[in-house]
């Protein structure tokens, strides 16, 4: 049996502290970023092999491929809310960009106003800078340094580890390590601390099946969103063709305190020439905030 490290010891420590000293968190769009994680139903932290583990978790970063690149767009509820992205993964390092209406990411408004505020209305555009560093061969830490810009500027951290036991991975991830804050006053938008964990099984080739993966993720912090206070438990899955040339996904997730809220989630890919991928997702059920459909090209060196 593989112990786990020191360095695995001692990153649980550190994020058990972080949950321990936080506040009650505000919700970000977290499994809106993605869109193959929005088709396995957001349970994607301890699988984040592509270029949007600059979002999902930092650590991820080292095992994906060589070098990636994913352009995404994403349109949740509203005529006017689109979520796009751009980010690129190379060796242990990767850079990204995001643009969020901030009426996605619900951060409760002021008790002494009523009214959307400008900053309510606004846009959050988030530049981040990847790296990610192998502890041994079984972990993995990474972290993500943003520079936000919504009303003025901010600065943010994410922080994300990976453990990998064979075909078996742990990941967590923790976000807005800073709690970086947007504007000021009753205007202000503060982007609270948030903390995920999952876990993720991969096989090898078998028969008509080339790759299945199983994963499931489990919020460690709730959230005051608009739909009510909220706590996210996913679970997904992935399945390739022997080639890599076609896959499907499909997942669902649910709150698990207040009203249950379950989204389900549906997602493919098709490769389209040598390294180049269209995916969709397509997310929908009881809770409005998670209902749209993405779509995004991929490029893998």
């Amino acid at each position: 049996m593989v112990r786990p490290s020191r360095s695995f010891v001692s990153f649980v420590t550190s994020v058990s502290f972080v949950l321990a000293t936080a506040s009650e968190a505000g919700a970000q769009a977290t499994d809106l970023v993605g869109v193959r994680a929005q088709g396995m139903g957001g349970a994607f932290t301890a699988v984040a092999d592509d270029s949007t583990a600059t979002w999902w978790n930092a650590a991820g970063l080292a095992g994906g491929a060589f070098i990636n690149g994913i352009l995404e767009y994403t349109h949740p509820p509203g005529a006017d809310d689109t979520i796009k992205g751009l980010s690129m993964a190379f060796p242990a390092l990767g850079v990204s960009y995001y643009r969020l209406p901030v009426s996605q990411i619900r951060a409760a408004p002021p008790k002494t106003t009523t009214d959307p505020t400008p900053v309510d209305q606004g846009v959050l555009t988030i530049y981040g800078a990847t790296v990610a560093q192998s502890l041994g061969n079984h972990f993995v830490l990474g972290s993500t340094v943003k520079l936000i810009r919504g009303d003025d500027t901010s600065r943010g951290l994410d922080l994300g580890g990976m453990a990998t036991l064979g075909p078996t991975r742990f990941g967590v991830s923790v976000r807005n390590i800073n709690q970086p804050e947007i504007g000021s006053g009753e205007t202000a938008l503060k982007l609270r601390r948030q903390a995920r964990a999952g876990f993720a099984f991969t096989t090898g080739t078998r028969g008509v099946i080339g790759t299945a993966t199983l994963a499931a993720d489990a919020d460690l912090t709730a959230t005051d969103t608009a739909s009510g206070e909220d706590r996210r438990f996913a679970v997904g899955g992935e399945v390739w063709a022997p080639a890599r040339s076609f896959g499907l996904r499909g997942g669902f997730s649910f709150s698990t305190i207040g009203e249950r809220r379950t989204t389900l989630s549906a997602g493919a890919s098709a490769l389209v020439r040598k390294g180049t991928f269209l995916e969709a997702s397509l997310f929908g059920g009881g809770d409005e905030v998670r209902r749209g459909w993405g779509v995004a090209l991929r490029l893998t060196f």
